[in-house]
């Protein structure tokens, strides 16, 4: 067996908060719910907790006082892997031993606040300018892609999934197929904001956002929090719920920037699933779920052939019809509707329903076949991250 440091942590808790569109909740609302659901599931208390790790919209000083948290280990940023390097970074803070209870919460809103770097960011870890000349130097093409007037990440998201289209014969009915996937399985989801079913015809029929990519393309942002606690693996026994285990973690703020790498378009997810696959003796055929980064369809596409679930140009093909990725097809994706449907959480709701088809508490919308191991990603262009958890 591969030994990896990430082997020693577990995921001993997880808390979700409310999820909706403009709920004017408060952000430390909401990550106090979150955090308080996810602590109590771990059967832990805040005096448990001995580390903080976010990134986002509340301050970890914030959020450890309303909790009454003492945090040693303060962590969060882009140093390990994308949105989730707050998490794979408390995986190797717990197998270090710099903390035994690393509290990790992730929360949005639709208006007001950003991406906040490393805010009371551990000062054991990679520091400021670290984080940010790395982030720098992966985003390099920003300016030409901006003078060329592609504002936003759709604009080059759509570049990426056109070329995919010339190169293999991409279809929109392919892409269509995972967004009415996502729709059916968020239908079972009661904290989902989209639920009502739609068909192909009308992901067709939604208004072009940016050529090849229309509004059903696109994930949907909303308000809300995702935490988890990250603990050592002496814990598992002590845990009222199934913890999760760790398996491996890769990530990658890869080279090329959006538009630059010599195999696009190719992203930097096939670094951070190279990384990680590297890491373990598990391979592609042993997944049993996949929760993927979904902030567009194509997203999800780049990540299915990232991981070696199919080959190259394949992914459209894995995709059709959408028999295989549905709950009871042969790799369920995304089974909680995805950021396409449910919500935008930036890759934690990816990782919360991964843990809860693990234990087997997905309700109606459980897959049957209990799975025991899960993928999670998250990131696109330049920017990736992965993980593979066991029940």
């Amino acid at each position: 067996m591969i030994d990896t440091p990430e082997k020693q942590a577990i995921i001993s808790g997880i808390g979700i908060s409310r999820i909706g569109r403009r709920t004017g909740i408060p952000g430390l609302d909401l990550t106090i719910e979150s955090s308080r659901a996810a602590i109590a599931d771990a059967g832990l208390s805040p005096a448990d907790i001995d580390g903080v790790s976010t990134m986002g919209e509340t301050p970890i000083s914030e959020a450890a006082a309303a909790l009454g948290i003492a945090a040693m280990y303060r962590g969060g940023g882009f140093d390990t892997g994308g949105l989730l390097s707050p998490v794979m970074s408390a995986f190797l803070a717990v197998a270090q031993g710099r903390a035994r209870h690393v509290l990790v919460y992730r929360t949005v809103q639709m208006i007001g606040g950003a991406y906040l770097p490393r805010q009371d960011a551990d000062p054991d870890s990679p520091g400021e300018s670290a984080e940010q000349a790395a982030v720098t130097r992966a985003m390099a093409d920003m300016e030409p892609l901006l003078a060329a007037h592609a504002f936003s990440a759709v604009n080059w998201l759509a570049m990426h999934c056109r070329r995919h289209m010339f190169l293999y014969g991409t279809t929109r009915e392919q892409l269509g197929a995972l967004a009415v996937n996502s729709r059916r399985n968020a239908g079972l989801n009661p904290l989902a904001v989209y639920r009502d079913p739609i068909s192909l015809d009308d992901y067709l029929a939604a208004r072009t956002v940016s050529t090849p990519l229309g509004l059903l393309d696109c994930d949907v942002p909303v308000d809300g929090s995702i935490a988890v606690v990250v603990s050592h693996a002496d814990h598992a026994p002590d845990c009222p719920n199934r913890p999760i285990r760790v398996e491996a973690i890769g990530g990658s703020t890869g080279p090329g920037g959006w538009v630059h790498r010599p195999d696009y378009p190719k992203m930097a997810a096939s670094d951070a699933a190279a990384e990680m696959w590297s890491r373990t003796d598990l391979k592609p055929a042993d997944l049993d779920i996949a929760q993927l980064y979904d902030g567009f369809t194509f997203l999800t596409f780049a990540w299915l052939e990232a991981l070696g679930v199919c080959a190259d140009g394949e992914s459209g093909r894995f995709v059709e019809g959408g028999g295989r990725i549905a709950l009871e097809g042969e790799l369920p994706v995304n089974t909680y509707g995805g950021q396409l449907s449910a919500g935008r959480m930036h890759g934690y709701w990816v990782l919360h329903e991964a843990c809860v088809q693990l234990r087997g508490d997905g309700g109606a919308r459980q897959v049957r076949r209990q799975p025991e191991v899960a993928v999670v990603s998250n990131g696109g262009g330049p920017i990736a991250g992965c993980m593979l958890l066991t029940r």
